[in-house]
């Protein structure tokens, strides 16, 4: 049997979980090896929204859709770890900002490094048509996944 026919057999969740380890395994790898070894699980995703697509610290919890506690103490690690700094916001000193240090941007460019090498990697192996198929579909399946989304669904499967 050719490996084609293999992965027609493999349910999509199986492959979209294995696909997945490909980007968590390269930023990893680079962090440990640039020295960024006690990033928190999610610390990467939020470092490198914020840095690398002008994302807040709050629309990166967004994202995750972790709950307030779990967002705030994600938070409270990578301050105490120096990769972010709270501020009291100049404009409404009733409210803090959320900002990236320079350990923050520094692994935060590690992180877009890691994703660009695993995109160069996947570019190598299939045509761009496929890409941009592999875009498609995973478009889609996140436009289901909302539909299905309630109001404090904190699932990752």
């Amino acid at each position: 049997m050719d490996t084609n026919q293999e992965h027609d057999e493999v349910v999509i969740p199986a492959l979209l979980r294995g696909a997945r380890g490909a980007y968590g395994k390269v930023i990893a790898s680079r962090l440990v090896m640039a020295g960024f070894d006690d990033l928190p699980r999610n610390g990467p995703f939020v470092l490198g929204g914020m840095a690398n697509h002008g994302g807040t610290a709050a629309e990166m919890m967004d994202a995750l859709q972790v709950s307030k506690q779990a967002a705030s103490q994600l938070i409270d690690v990578l301050v105490m770890r120096g990769y972010l700094v709270r501020q009291i916001d100049p404009e409404d000193r009733r409210r803090m900002l959320v900002q990236l240090t320079d350990r923050g941007r520094a692994a935060a460019a590690e992180v877009r490094a890691a994703v660009e090498e695993v995109d160069e990697q996947l570019a190598r192996m299939v045509s761009p048509a496929e890409v941009a198929g592999l875009r498609a579909g995973l478009i889609a399946l996140s436009r289901i996944r909302e539909s299905y989304a309630t109001s404090g669904d904190s699932e990752d499967g």
